[in-house]
């Protein structure tokens, strides 16, 4: 067995000594939050690498949903994925809206955009869409259902940093897309995230959001809250994108080890390569099928046993918790693809550190059975 751990993503980190003079400088001006010059310097360095109109940063990417959601005023219910981290549907609570969970595409593991125009009602004032793995959405078809029925769309966007979709930024669909900076992420900034969004006046309103709804010293405009990246961070953020693009390059020979390694394993399925301009191998799942020889949870717990801390990612669905049962949409009969999916799904370490070696012993631990 492998003494030391290994787990399903490690932060990818610059060379510490080309941060040391950003903090230095920090200590130096003391200016530490509140919009500084690396904040400021930092927005403008992703919007050009995004290729985006206008970023907006925050603390966190939970911040960012939540604050996103009540920038646009809605009321009533949000149709949005059980197949995803908690902080999506959490965030629609927080605005005291209502959530309503509709199936996934068992192909893609995104929102079925056929569900959405099923699910729509007279309640229903926005889709919060997830990009899963940083696999894009159907964004056609669901620009398509919330233009005829006049109603918003947001995606979470938390795990597709860098992808690019129809040869732009995946992040230039919806109203407003929310990318996360989190440790675990492709891109990190310690703990961070941001709100793409398409026009100045936009902009303007969800920075005064981050700042308790400051306008001057003396005029509050809206309900904010205090969501400012601090400038460490932003510092951070600078610095690692002189990285991201080796980053994503080391993270898809990984992607392609486990592929070709895999590929005639019985029972074992890799999702298919999704078909966009640019991948950021945010993640490596695979679906345990019944024809493999060990059930999802026996080979979760023999990786485990060998020190290689995999993920059951996203197991139990969001709709699964206590805090949603009273919602009808939360029932298990309204989306069994994505409870089919989250009974099968594991996702394997990925991050560019990991040595080709602990992928191929992975690799023969799933071939072993």
């Amino acid at each position: 067995m492998k003494n030391k751990s290994i787990y399903v993503t490690q932060p990818s980190l610059p060379p510490l000594e080309e941060f040391l003079p950003y903090i230095e400088n920090i200590w130096e001006n003391k200016i530490l939050t509140n919009h500084g010059p690396y904040h400021e310097e930092f927005t403008k360095a992703l919007k050009d690498y995004l290729g985006v109109k206008e970023v907006v940063l925050f603390a966190n990417a939970t911040l960012a949903l939540i604050t996103a959601l009540q920038s646009l005023g809605l009321k009533g219910e949000v149709i949005t994925t059980p197949y995803t981290f908690i902080a999506t549907s959490h965030s629609i609570l927080w605005n005291k809206l209502t959530p309503v969970f509709v199936d996934i595409d068992p192909v893609t593991l995104n929102i079925d955009p056929q569900k959405i125009e099923a699910a729509i009602t007279s309640n229903t004032s926005a889709i919060l869409a997830v990009h899963c793995y940083g696999n894009p959405c159907d964004v056609q078809s669901i620009d398509t259902v919330a233009k005829r029925n006049n109603i918003k769309v947001i995606y979470d966007a938390a795990h597709a940093f860098a992808v690019e979709h129809k040869g732009q930024s995946l992040l230039n669909y919806g109203d407003l897309s929310v990318v996360s900076f989190h440790a675990t992420k492709v891109f990190n900034t310690f703990e961070g995230g941001a709100i793409i969004c398409h026009d100045e006046a936009t902009k303007d309103k969800l920075k005064k959001l981050t700042n308790f709804g400051f306008v001057n010293e003396v005029e509050i405009d809206g309900l904010g809250m205090n969501a400012k990246m601090p400038e460490i961070n932003a510092a951070l953020g600078l610095v690692q994108l002189n990285h991201i693009d080796k980053v994503i390059a080391q993270r898809s020979s990984i992607d392609m080890l486990y592929r070709e390694g895999l590929k005639h394993v019985i029972g074992i399925h890799c999702l298919p390569k999704s078909h966009q301009s640019k991948k950021n191998h945010a993640y490596f799942p695979i679906l345990i099928n019944h024809q493999y020889s060990l059930k999802r949870d026996e080979l979760y717990e023999k990786l485990k046993n060998n020190n290689y801390f995999v993920r059951r990612y996203f197991y139990p669905l969001t709709s699964s918790f206590s805090v949603y049962e009273k919602y009808e949409s939360a029932s298990k009969s309204n989306h069994p693809e994505a409870h089919e999916i989250s009974e099968k799904v594991i996702c394997l370490p990925i991050y560019p550190t990991l040595s080709f070696d602990d992928v191929k012993t992975i690799i023969q631990l799933i071939v072993e059975g």
